[in-house]
């Protein structure tokens, strides 16, 4: 019983002194086998990261999660949720408008083509195409359509044209600098290219040249 709790000591202070070890590490230092590691990480509740394999671990109250569940340390990240997986659908369930792949990869910190498509059938996911890209929401009806909505809302503020519709709406702007969005979004009608004025000004913001004619082409 001494050696025992001896051993649950030194392997708490070990944890404590480094926040994040592997089990091979642990191992090493409590001279056991790695089947006594995991007794004892099972034990501690410790939590083990998303990412590298899920190799490393810590102590929840080690961990300083924000406010998406999330910590990094020294390039090894944990998540209140669980693995990565149960992270995504964790974050998603807590999300205004879903979340897209890129979306989730710069939260994440990690490719989210990796496991993403394992996902696309989750009985918690609802996962749709928006604008050419697939966006995952809640399934959850309620949460799912708010989810929508702000999505919608977003994709309207921030709409870009693809690189051909915006080629031409410079081409149009350089040969006619004093129209106005609605006017070249007439314009661009008559080449059958549909585009909100909406989106027209937003390219216009993304290149700094909203509320500046456009000089003409020497």
């Amino acid at each position: 019983m001494g050696r025992n709790r001896s051993i649950q000591d030194k392997g708490l202070k070990f944890l404590r002194t480094k926040k994040v070890v592997t089990q091979a590490e642990m191992a090493s230092h409590l001279h056991c086998s790695p089947r006594t590691v995991q007794r004892r990480f099972a034990h501690w509740q410790a939590i083990n990261s998303y990412n590298q394999n899920g190799s490393c671990y810590t102590l929840p109250d080690i961990a300083k999660f924000d406010a998406n569940g999330l910590w990094r340390y020294r390039g090894t990240f944990f998540s209140r949720f669980g693995n990565l997986p149960e992270t995504f659908v964790g974050l998603v369930a807590n999300s205004q408008a879903g979340l897209s792949a890129p979306e989730a990869g710069e939260l994440l910190g990690v490719r989210s083509g990796s496991f993403l498509w394992s996902l696309r059938e989750h009985p918690d996911l609802v996962r749709e195409k928006h604008q050419g890209r697939y966006v995952y929401f809640c399934s959850a009806p309620t949460l799912c359509d708010s989810q929508r909505r702000q999505r919608s809302l977003m994709q309207k503020a921030a709409r870009l044209p693809t690189d051909s519709q915006a080629v031409a709406i410079l081409v149009e702007k350089i040969k006619h600098p004093d129209l106005s969005s609605v006017a070249l979004s007439k314009r661009l009608r008559k080449q059958k290219l549909f585009v909100e004025p909406e989106t027209i000004e937003n390219l216009f913001v993304r290149h700094g040249l909203a509320g500046k004619k456009t000089p003409p082409s020497a």
